[in-house]
């Protein structure tokens, strides 16, 4: 076990230790685990504070205590399990969560030790341990919801060590920071984020899930290479002959509550899941919340870079609430396709050199956005227009492979970088449907939230698609008006630049294609 180069780029930050072929809890942390699992009455740990105080001692056990906590975070926890939490409410929790909770602590290094001992047989010839996934590099890590389980509670403990996690570009990953803010100016969204987490730790200690989560992280090389697409070049956009792809306009809903089967978008920060352990409350600390499980991959996903993107299949919704153009193309393509490709357009001489050139393997994508699906995909870049609508007919006829929009799994999105990051939704749009064209899904199913600025958007596209415009078409045009833009040509917004006569209070579709 100790011989595991995954294992080994993992053990500094997850507590354990490792002693020939087991994994283990250090000797300290035994006993107090034990005593908390046995109940209050053996523990006699009720409260919020007294909570708190067993996690300072458990820390020290571990000699974490140098590794100093965010300064509110007791009364964080406090504030929480004894004064937010209604009496019934908190005595189950400490009376059967936590007891529950403990257990899974207890049985982590064997969740671990099982997991090692899988990893290599789960899917021919691919390394699928826990390890830190390292920027630049693609791969992929499967866990199963158990040890996910054992992970999230070893962060509400805040057991993890924290030394060089910035040294790494690693994202926090203990508890205090969330408790923290809890206290610090009291939010009712930090509330229910918190509940969310509580919510969860409570639906695996009645019933643990049995199935497995996958994370991916995928890399569009910035280098020419023969045996997958890289990262795409400028004219690969203008002269894209790609057909634009279906698309769908919804004013109202939310992502995640979309019905078919496709890519979920998370507008995500560079560091996976953002402010989710912080004060954050936007898409993605929402979507972490509502899907902890997600939070796992904050302990071993470095900070993405430009060509970088991760990928998530089979997380689990377990709380409901109210409420750039490569980066895109790169999540959204499905790298895995490559050789589909390959085959198809050089057996009827349409791949050119481009091709040659390279196209790019199952293990890339580059945007710093979360994929969220049922089914794995991957993500690559194409070539100078080779994906023309005439050509992949004609392959077909020719008993080909099938290559033109016909993915099962489509995309759903929304305004992305359009909140905090100020993104104009319009140019944002375009982009996402450029993108989701060229990598050849068969839809886009486009989430507006209501906002003033894309209330003509179905007349947009409706008017673009009745022209027949491809990928590299509408490219031209996004160019031709970015470089008004920064000219001083034009403020108008891009809809109304491309259709003047969306300005007139009674233009009419007839209007706009005369």
């Amino acid at each position: 076990m100790e011989k595991r180069e995954d294992l080994r780029s993992i053990l500094p930050y997850l507590g354990v230790v490792v002693e020939g072929s087991s994994v283990l809890w250090p000797s300290p942390v035994i006993e107090p685990l034990k005593a908390i699992s046995r109940g209050p009455d053996h523990s006699g740990i009720h409260s919020g504070e007294l909570l708190f105080l067993a996690i300072s001692d458990l820390r020290h056990s571990l000699s974490l205590s140098s590794q100093r906590l965010s300064a509110s975070a007791p009364h964080g926890y406090a504030l929480f399990f004894d004064k937010l939490l209604s009496r019934p409410e908190s005595s189950k929790w400490f009376a059967e969560v936590l007891p529950a909770l403990a257990n899974l602590l207890l049985r982590f290094p064997s969740l671990l030790e099982f997991h090692y001992r899988n990893a290599d047989t789960l899917i021919d010839g691919v390394q699928t341990g826990l390890r830190i996934l390292d920027s630049q590099q693609s791969g992929i890590v499967f866990l199963s919801q158990e040890l996910i389980g054992a992970l999230l509670t070893c962060s509400f403990f805040c057991l993890f060590p924290i030394t060089n996690r910035d040294a790494k570009h690693l994202p926090m990953i203990n508890f205090d920071h969330l408790f923290s803010c809890l206290y610090d100016i009291y939010d009712e969204k930090m509330e229910n984020k918190i509940k969310c987490i509580v919510h969860y730790f409570e639906r695996i200690c009645s019933q643990m899930p049995t199935g497995l989560v996958s994370f991916e992280r995928k890399v569009l090389p910035l280098e020419d290479s023969p045996f997958c697409v890289t990262y795409p070049k400028a004219d690969l956009w203008s002269k894209s002959a790609v057909p634009l792809c279906h698309f769908e306009v919804h004013r109202s809903g939310l992502i995640e509550d979309q019905s078919k089967e496709a890519l979920e978008v998370d507008f995500a920060n560079r560091y996976i899941g953002g402010g989710a352990l912080r004060r954050g409350c936007v898409q993605e600390e929402i979507r972490f919340m509502i899907n902890p499980e997600l939070i796992a991959g904050m302990l071993f996903l470095p900070s993405m870079a430009d060509n970088e993107a991760i990928e998530v299949v089979g997380p689990e919704r377990f709380s409901n609430y109210t409420g750039e153009i490569n980066k895109a193309f790169c999540g959204f393509f499905d790298q895995s396709k490559c050789q589909q490709y390959q085959r198809l357009f050089k057996g009827d001489g349409l791949c050119g050199a481009h091709l040659d050139q390279g196209v790019q393997g199952p293990d890339s994508i580059s945007w710093n956005n979360l994929l969220l699906q049922e089914a794995p995909y991957a993500s690559v870049g194409t070539n100078e227009g080779i994906y023309g609508d005439q050509q992949i007919r004609n392959a077909e006829e020719k008993g080909g492979h099938s290559l033109g929009h016909r993915y099962d799994i489509g995309v759903v999105t929304g305004n992305w970088g359009c909140g905090a990051f100020g993104g104009d939704p319009e140019l944002k749009t375009i982009i996402q449907w450029l993108a989701a064209s060229q990598a050849l899904r068969p839809f886009i199913s486009y989430h507006t939230f209501g906002v003033e600025a894309l209330k003509t958007l179905d007349k947009v596209i409706q008017w673009i698609l009745s022209h027949k415009w491809t990928v590299g078409d509408l490219w031209d045009m996004l160019v031709e008006y970015s470089t008004q833009r920064l000219r001083g040509e034009t403020s108008l917004g891009f809809f109304t630049w491309l259709l003047p006569s969306l300005s007139a209070p009674d233009a009419t579709m007839m209007d706009m294609a005369d």
